[in-house]
């Protein structure tokens, strides 16, 4: 049940931030009427995106945590360090670097920031669902 809840929760992150990322918020600025109708919804799915990864981050780490007097394997380690990167990343941009898109404050600017640290949070949850996954592939 752990192994499958592991699988699951990364899965809804970098899932989620794929959808939200490379198909919602683009389809917004092809289809909604102005840029700025189209910005204040992408803020909107952000934001809650933010949250979506929190949870799930938040799942990840009491799932990945060692049991008392056993080691944490190898894979495990290297995922949490994963997790927590791509949680500080989300806090980041939703945060720190949003407001500043929303103030229109240097736009072009934090605009390529929150692009990159979304980037930077899309590749640490593909690096954890990878991790986490089983490497025998899926059985019936």
């Amino acid at each position: 049940m752990r192994s499958r809840t592991l699988v699951f929760a990364a899965a809804l992150w970098w899932g989620s931030l794929s959808a939200i990322g490379f198909m919602a918020v683009p389809l917004l600025f092809r289809y909604l009427p102005t840029a700025a109708l189209a910005g204040q919804a992408a803020a909107r799915l952000f934001s809650a995106q933010t949250w979506v990864s929190l949870v799930c981050g938040a799942l990840l780490l009491v799932l990945l945590k060692p049991k008392p007097g056993l080691a944490q394997a190898q894979p495990a380690r290297a995922a949490t360090i994963f997790v927590v990167l791509g949680m500080l990343m989300a806090m980041v941009v939703e945060y720190g670097v949003a407001p500043r898109i929303v103030a229109r404050e240097n736009l072009a600017v934090w605009h390529s920031v929150g692009t990159l640290m979304y980037a930077v949070q899309w590749v640490c949850a593909g690096i954890v669902l990878w991790r986490v996954s089983p490497p025998t592939g899926w059985r019936p």
